[in-house]
């Protein structure tokens, strides 16, 4: 099966067209043309990860920050939520896990850059979608212009930038980007007088983002001043029904950025007012690839490591030049005045949990690593090391295209420069088994991949035609990795045989099974096994090495992601309290509660809650301390969350009535 691809055509690309960039006091600028971002007039690929300060502690704000790093994330995002830090008018809170001037600090100690998503409204399944309750009682409209709601987001922009005064990329700080508002799809009137605001309160940084999907032609946005970003999930919990979804469009190499354009000829359609987002204007940025997904009540994705690994190398292959994950790190819902989740109550589609906010992401609400964490990595790394090759490069289809439903045929696409670039390959499909692949034959730009069998759940991506120092790498069946110095690192795929050729030079083979090094000249070309590439870390210059075990640096020290299981004893027992939060018991109508007395033997490591269930709580002396709604994943929170306290465990038995897999 020979693979090709579609005519390279040169990209025109415009600079200098929407009003962004900016310097810090060293000289040195961050730009934005229509194709890609720059650091100092180099291309470069920024990778975003969404952590809420708010829904985790403080004290775990250094490690758990530390991670991310580790984790190959260069940029914190973080949805600052008007509800959280205004509960009663006129009452502001930026105190202990608030102190978001605390947090954004933390972030420039760990060597972290900054994204505000300053709202007003946010959403984030946060109450009101982050607004308070009290503004919703206001006589005006709100997210619009009127005069009356325009000065309380004033009166709220002030109050935040209070906080982060002086920790501005233009001051010599780690914020390089403001978010205005979420997913408001119509209104470009309002979003440019919410940044204008903002720039009269203070706000100044290089990048400012909105998000930019609504309808087949995007989102009604002002065409300078904003670079729209966008994303994808590999489910939607937020749909109505309980059925299983269509499959998902993410698995395959679709060009175009907004979901809802997939499959149409945006180019020459408009809506019927004559809009059409021009998405020319723009580099392909993302702020919400899905890193897990938040369940519902009423619907329960269970996302795998390689559904969030998959679609995030494929967005990569079809010219994603900002990776922005949503969530990167999950957290824990506040407790205010009112339980501050998303409800049907609070006249919100879903019910999500009181508590809740784990998001299946690659970091748990509690810290722990997730196998997405270490696959996002190896993309991470990459782009880390060679965006700035990567990112001029434009997406060039194969010839012959393969959709979602094909189980058959090989999805690939390159990305080029006309001379040389990679192939990006997914055999991953949300929800269908895709047929191994046999003799497939790779040939971009006329370079020609020997014949590989592609088996399995996989995804990678291969270079052609790469110059490493002074040589030039014809082709490798291995994926890049990352370099330092001489070396470069590559990882042997499953299936595949690892092998490459030099221009001119003989086609070499690396071990397998294990990590194999190619001494030429002066290159070294150090092919891991897939395990040992899982672990490969760089929270700094220099590359560690797991050896199966997560490694992060904090305070110069090398350390260990993960802590042991914990002993739990749980007894059955009638019912001590009337639970405080006994309408999530209750989502599914009236039901039984069956109550468990627990006890942990320690304060370190991790327990795992028993049982299956629809709806459970965990009260600690009486409070809430932790809740979840059965996804068919096991239940893991902290022993210190038990230890030495009074511990019930509340549950409802299994609801048939919602979606789960």
């Amino acid at each position: 099966m020979k693979i090709t691809f579609q005519n390279y055509t040169p990209p025109a690309v415009v600079q200098g067209h929407l009003g962004l960039g900016g310097e810090n006091p060293r000289g040195e600028r961050i730009d934005v043309n229509s194709l890609y971002l720059q650091r100092g007039g180099r291309p470069f690929i920024p990778v975003m990860g969404e952590y809420h300060f708010s829904r985790d502690s403080r004290e775990n704000w250094p490690q758990e920050l530390a991670k991310m790093r580790a984790g190959g994330v260069t940029i914190v995002s973080t949805y600052v939520f008007w509800i959280y830090h205004e509960e009663t008018e006129g009452v502001f809170d930026f105190t202990g896990d608030r102190d978001l001037r605390a947090f954004v600090t933390e972030c420039r100690r760990q060597g972290l850059e900054v994204f505000i998503r300053i709202g007003p409204w946010c959403h984030g399944e946060v109450r009101n979608g982050g607004l308070p309750d009290w503004l919703l009682k206001k006589p005006y409209p709100l997210r619009s212009n009127d005069p009356g709601y325009m000065e309380k987001a004033r009166i709220w922009y002030e109050r935040v930038y209070e906080q982060v005064r002086g920790l501005f990329y233009r001051d010599g700080g780690p914020i390089i980007g403001v978010q205005i508002e979420n997913e408001l799809v119509d209104a470009p009137e309002h979003l440019a007088a919410l940044k204008e605001t903002a720039l009269a309160v203070g706000f100044d940084a290089p990048l400012w983002t909105v998000t930019g999907w609504n309808s087949m032609y995007g989102a009604k946005i002002p065409l300078s001043g904003f670079l729209p970003v966008f994303g994808g999930y590999a489910d939607a919990p937020w749909a109505r029904g309980t059925e299983e979804l269509p499959l998902s469009t993410h698995y395959a190499f679709y060009p175009n950025r907004n979901d809802s354009a997939v499959g149409m000829d945006i180019l020459r359609d408009t809506d019927p007012d004559g809009w059409r987002l021009p998405y020319e204007r723009y580099p392909f940025a993302t702020c919400e690839l899905g890193g897990g997904i938040q369940p519902t009540h009423h619907r329960r994705p269970r996302i795998s490591p390689m559904d969030v690994y998959a679609m995030s190398l494929v967005k990569l292959g079809c010219g994603n030049n900002l990776i922005g994950y949503y969530m990167y790190h999950g957290g824990t819902n506040k407790l205010g005045l009112t339980t501050l989740q998303e409800s049907t109550a609070t006249g919100y589609p879903n019910d999500v949990p009181v508590l809740n906010y784990d998001f299946q992401a690659p970091l748990s609400q509690y810290g722990e690593v997730r196998e997405q964490y270490r696959l996002l990595n190896l993309l991470h790394l990459f782009v880390r090391d060679f965006g700035d090759i990567l990112a001029p490069m434009e997406h060039v289809g194969a010839e012959d295209f393969v959709p979602e439903t094909d189980r058959e045929r090989l999805r690939c696409a390159i990305r080029t420069d006309g001379a040389g670039g990679f192939v990006f390959v997914n055999h991953h499909q949300r929800h269908l088994a895709l047929r191994d692949v046999r003799g497939a034959e790779l040939r971009p730009l006329g370079v020609r991949f020997p014949s590989i069998d592609v088996v399995g759940d996989v995804a990678f991506i291969f270079p052609f035609r790469l110059k490493l120092g002074k040589a030039l790498l014809e082709w490798a069946t291995a994926q890049l990795i990352c370099r330092q110095g001489g070396t470069y690192y590559f990882a042997a795929i499953p299936g595949i045989p690892p092998r490459c050729q030099l221009a001119g030079g003989d086609v070499l083979s690396w071990g397998e099974g294990r990590a194999s090094a190619l001494r030429i000249g002066d290159l070294t070309l150090l092919c891991l096994s897939w395990e040992e590439a899982r672990f490969l870390r760089r929270p700094g210059n220099e590359v560690l090495l797991g050896n199966g075990e997560d490694l992060y640096v904090l305070d110069g020290a090398v350390r260990r992601a993960g802590e042991a299981e914990c002993a739990l004893t749980a007894v059955p027992c009638s019912a001590p309290f009337t639970p405080p939060f006994e309408e999530e018991l209750r989502l599914a109508g009236e039901r039984k509660v069956e109550w468990m007395r627990l006890s942990a033997a320690s304060d370190k490591g991790f327990v795992t809650l028993p049982g299956a269930f629809d709806v459970a709580q965990l009260y600690a002396d009486g409070a809430l301390a932790a809740d979840k709604f059965d996804d068919g994943t096991p239940w893991r929170v902290p022993a210190a969350l038990l230890y030495g306290r009074e511990c019930y465990l509340a549950r409802t038995a299994v609801w048939d009535g919602a979606y789960r897999e």
